[in-house]
């Protein structure tokens, strides 16, 4: 007998209930990834001080965050295949105690190469934290629940980079660098307790089914299982082409674009960063109650945000100093592509059965770092071959825009008929059959 409503929206058979247990164990799960942002962020806030401790160009101070991003990146599938087979908390263990270890080197690294060794740690641990967050969500929470869930996790991790533009900035101009980056170490300990004292992997009764692992062929089978579904390449390909322009400007390069290129005080540069990271938690909950009242919203939000970045991005480069109205309006613009970038996991989500979830995650996740890193690495490169000519460097943003949008709309009508034809299977499976 099927568990599904007439109206098809009714919880899945075996979907956890939710309810305030949930809320706890997630929540928990959620600050592990608050303060890995914290950590991963806090370079853009220093990075003025970096490019001065370690002296250092602009392409060396890129390769900080490159580094970073590129270990990122690579460690999302083998994440996504690690989440699937351990579960949730011995992945956020790991990864809580990477990223403090990492954090802690950077704080008393005497020199660049011990320093950008740091920083891959931090990479590394960072990467194992935002699916396993998803996959401790998807556990806790009925499925319809889900992009709720995405955009919430997502707006913890914009609070950890409100954190980043508010206090450590101020940390770092109050105490220096050592006690700053030592001092916001403690986060990660003070979280690693807690998780290991309280989370849980799901709530009692509704563990998964064993999946079976075959060595290297499994996990060859899980990755090409997951590529084959064409709503997880679109979902990469929305992660991708949302996500980056906003993380390149957080991560690294809107502080020295605003201060040198603008002319603005670091002061009111701050106000401007801080400002995308309240654009982003508002538009977070937005996207997230437009989406799961209108299913189909999800590509046109996604749509809609890219062509409005570039447009008000175009605008900026156009001019030497562009007047404050519309930094403003750019930062408010850049606000919205972390929220958009969740959206890439609504179109996986769906794509992939349970024991594929993480896999399918990572492959997701790693759209938009590689972009972010591609962009990084690009304006750093393009920075000093100019003469610091910011114009010419931002405008590589627009070469990747053009590139995942053309995947985008190659992959949408084949990624909405394959979904079709699971909804359709799925009405069948659940038809409710007389005793």
């Amino acid at each position: 007998m099927s568990t599904r409503s007439s109206a098809g929206t009714a919880s899945l058979p075996g979907d956890p209930p939710g309810g305030r247990r949930a809320i706890t164990v997630w929540g928990i799960g959620v600050s592990v990834y608050f303060v890995a942002v914290i950590f991963r962020t806090s370079l853009g806030v220093a990075g003025l001080d970096a490019a001065d401790r370690f002296h250092v160009n602009a392409s060396a101070l890129s390769t900080f965050s490159i580094l970073q991003l590129l270990v990122y990146a690579g460690m999302q599938i083998p994440v996504g295949l690690l989440v699937d087979r351990l579960g949730t908390k011995k992945v956020l263990t790991l990864g809580v105690v990477l990223f403090t270890a990492g954090q802690l080197g950077f704080a008393f690294s005497p020199s660049y190469g011990m320093a950008l060794a740091s920083r891959a740690l931090l990479g590394c641990g960072d990467a194992m934290t935002f699916i396993s967050v998803l996959r401790l969500g998807s556990r806790w929470f009925p499925a319809r629940r889900g992009p709720m869930v995405a955009q919430f996790a997502g707006l913890a991790g914009m609070a950890g980079n409100l954190v980043s533009t508010l206090v450590i900035a101020r940390l770092l101009h109050g105490v220096g660098w050592t006690a700053a980056f030592a001092g916001s170490a403690v986060a990660g300990v003070v979280v690693l307790v807690l998780m290991l004292l309280f989370l849980k992997d799901h709530p009692e009764g509704h563990e998964p089914e064993p999946f079976p692992h075959h060595g290297a062929a499994y996990v060859r089978r899980q990755i090409a299982a997951s590529w084959r579904e064409p709503g997880t390449r679109l979902g990469m390909w929305v992660h991708f082409t949302t996500q980056f322009p906003a993380m390149v400007f957080l991560l690294l390069w809107g502080l020295p674009f605003l201060v040198e290129a603008q002319g603005l005080t670091r002061a009111t540069a701050g106000d401007l960063l801080t400002l995308i990271v309240l654009s982003n938690m508002l538009v977070g909950l937005v996207y997230g109650q437009i989406v799961a009242r209108h299913h189909a919203a999800r590509l046109p939000l996604a749509l809609g945000t890219v062509g409005t970045t570039a447009t008000v991005w175009a605008a900026t480069l156009t001019q030497d100093r562009a007047p404050m109205w519309l930094l403003v309006v750019l930062c408010v613009v850049l606000g919205a592509c972390g929220p958009a970038s969740m959206l890439g996991f609504d179109f996986a989500r769906p794509a992939n059965p349970p024991e594929r979830q993480g896999t399918a995650s990572g492959i997701t996740n790693m759209g938009g770092f590689v972009a972010s890193m591609t962009t990084l690495f690009a304006v750093g490169v393009l920075l000093d071959a100019t003469g610091d000519d910011y114009r010419i460097a931002f405008s590589a943003v627009f070469v990747l825009q053009a590139l995942g949008l053309t995947q985008i709309l190659r992959l949408r009508r084949r990624a909405a008929r394959r979904e079709r034809e699971r909804l359709v299977a799925s009405r069948v499976e659940t038809v409710h059959v007389p005793a």
